[in-house]
């Protein structure tokens, strides 16, 4: 059998190191990149009210996303380059975002957090759970409707999405929109279930050896077994964007964990005693 030199190690350590990086960069540019893609509904009229939103942040847990979205009068609609309206504008919005806003005429439009309502999907599917949302805007103003250019992006890093469908006309730009969890909370929710089982795997081969072994009580060893029922707790806590106990997190990874390190111990540590009685005294 051939024997490896250190050379061939340290390269063989190298590359893994180089492969491993190069995995982590490709996702990270592949997150990046849906995270700057905008999506766009509605009409280019050179007179047209441009509604741009950004997600800020998802709430699975309240079922609520927030929007920031600035209203960008242009054309005959608007003054200082879309700054202000020329005459009050009203944005109107679906029924998934609470109030319709109006603008008076002549003052400077600020940006606008709103709430929006989602659908579907429950927040104890984590990692992967999914949510809908139909966000649309139409615009008046002065009285009349006005051509409407929707465009939107996302800002929230946990979440990533998806358009549906495109709901456009003259006067109106909306999207049908699915969220999910995004690839880089995909990949740390999966390490955490791995890294579960891996632990509680250890932790039984650990206490089957000193069980068959018949050591005894070997209070390291003890030690470390308790310490990872209760460190895997904190690391569970981890998990981003904090998902609720009895999520699929729990039930396929985390519960069972707890449940076979704990056997574990007391199983080890109760033969360990009867083996101590058995011994003869010094």
């Amino acid at each position: 059998m051939r024997k490896i030199t250190p050379v061939a190690k340290v390269v063989a350590v190298a590359l893994t190191v180089v492969i491993a990086a190069g995995l982590g960069l490709w996702l990270y540019s592949a997150d990046r990149t849906a995270g700057d893609t905008g999506h766009w509904a509605g009409s280019h009229a050179p007179d047209r009210i441009e509604v741009n939103a950004s997600v800020l942040k998802v709430d699975a847990a309240a079922r609520e996303a927030v929007l920031r979205v600035l209203v960008v009068p242009l054309g005959r609609f608007g003054e200082d380059d879309g700054v202000a309206p020329t005459g009050e504008l009203r944005l109107l919005s679906s029924s998934s975002l609470r109030d319709d806003r109006v603008f008076p005429a002549h003052q400077r439009i600020s940006s606008l957090d709103i709430p929006i309502a989602l659908t579907g999907g429950a927040v104890t599917d984590y990692p992967f759970d999914g949510y809908e949302a139909r966000i649309e805007f139409a615009a008046v103003h002065s009285g009349e409707p006005a051509p409407v250019l929707f465009t939107l992006d996302k800002v929230d890093s946990l979440f990533s999405f998806s358009v549906k469908d495109y709901r456009a006309t003259e006067d109106q730009g909306g999207l049908d929109v699915r969220f999910s969890r995004s690839a880089s909370v995909l990949v740390f929710a999966l390490f955490m279930m791995i890294t579960m089982w891996g632990l509680a795997i250890a932790v039984f081969f650990g206490a089957r050896h000193l069980i068959a072994r018949r050591k005894g009580l070997v209070w390291p060893s003890f030690g470390f077994m308790a310490a990872t029922l209760f460190a895997l707790a904190g690391f569970r806590n981890l998990a981003p964007g904090s998902p609720p106990i009895g999520s699929l997190l729990d039930y396929t990874a985390f519960l069972w964990a707890e449940v076979v390190i704990a056997l574990c111990v007391v199983v080890a540590v109760v033969t360990g005693a009867i083996t101590e009685q058995g011994k003869p005294d010094s």
